[in-house]
């Protein structure tokens, strides 16, 4: 695996953390980024480290990041910087629709997604389609500041595969999540048109569904790709940004496909200023968060 000592590479098989303290051990993330560079960190400690059905399954102790979650050797998030990406993935929509009460998560198993969906008092029912069970055991046990949110009675969980689930729940969701990995292996159905169409039916009358949509500086074939069939099936589609030092190129996006409302004219500011613990959304970073550079402008919206 992309792990190494100082003085010559080494396996996660070989790693032995009794040992660990005589070691110099980074992760090197296996997605080598466009143009030519890598993401490393270093690590104090291997906490679990095995294949499921689906993917391997890695949860480190780092340095200075806190614990890192890692499949199939992508990073998925850190300790440090996860609260930057789950609070604009879930509090966009769930405060643009003003009545936000049944919630789908696809992906998720780490629980960072649910954990900002139980903050808004108007939720009353909370579905989370994990494919791969493993992921939520290792995060019970390895990252309860994110996964102890499964607990909430809101919330019921569903082992299954994402884009089947959404073709058997018609017109059942106010707002859909997909918090999703890279469209490589079991994620990449998810960037596909069929499975846009499928979310749509699965929404309510006035529903919004916010998917994870990469990098726009490293993924824009990707984004180029989804906003080219997401325009032709949403009435209102707008691609926004959150800043996470830990993934690829540090900012990462998503697709906000609404039926009806508007992002940045219809959400509830009122409703913002109720939500308690927050460390990185506010009312201005909303709107600002949709602000894009103009190649992105242009890589999103041109026909």
């Amino acid at each position: 695996m992309a792990a190494q000592k100082t003085k010559g590479p080494i396996g996660l098989a070989d790693f032995d953390p009794k040992e660990n303290q005589f070691l110099d051990l980074w992760f090197h993330d296996s997605v080598e980024m466009a143009h030519g560079y890598r993401m490393s960190i270093k690590i104090k400690d291997v906490l679990c480290h095995y294949r499921s059905r689906y993917q391997e399954i890695t949860i480190f102790e780092t340095e200075k990041l806190g614990r890192m979650l890692v499949l199939d050797e992508i990073t998925m998030l850190t300790e440090f910087d996860e609260f930057a990406y789950h609070e604009m993935i879930v509090h966009v929509p769930l405060l643009v629709h003003p009545e936000p009460a049944r919630i789908l998560v696809i992906g998720g198993g780490d629980g960072g997604t649910v954990r900002e969906i139980i903050r808004h008092p108007e939720v009353k029912e909370i579905h989370v389609c994990e494919i791969d069970e493993e992921v939520i055991k290792a995060c019970r046990k390895y990252l309860p500041s994110l996964a102890s949110s499964f607990d909430d009675p809101r919330v019921q969980i569903f082992y299954e595969d994402g884009a089947a689930f959404v073709k058997e729940h018609p017109d059942t969701y106010d707002i859909i999540i997909v918090d999703s990995t890279d469209p490589v292996g079991p994620g990449q159905i998810l960037f596909q048109r069929k499975f846009y169409e499928d979310m749509k039916r699965a929404l309510s009358k006035q529903g919004i569904a916010v998917t994870q949509c990469e990098s726009i500086y490293l993924h824009r074939d990707i984004i180029r790709h989804v906003s080219s069939f997401a325009r032709e099936i949403y009435p209102k589609v707008r691609y926004y940004n959150t800043l996470v030092p830990t993934y690829p190129s540090g900012i990462i996006g998503f697709f906000f496909c609404s039926l009806e409302y508007d992002p940045v004219e219809d959400f509830s500011e009122q409703r913002a200023a109720r939500i308690e613990g927050l460390r990185y959304y506010t009312p201005e970073l909303h709107r600002a968060s949709f602000i894009l550079p103009l190649f992105g402008e242009k890589l999103i919206y041109s026909k």
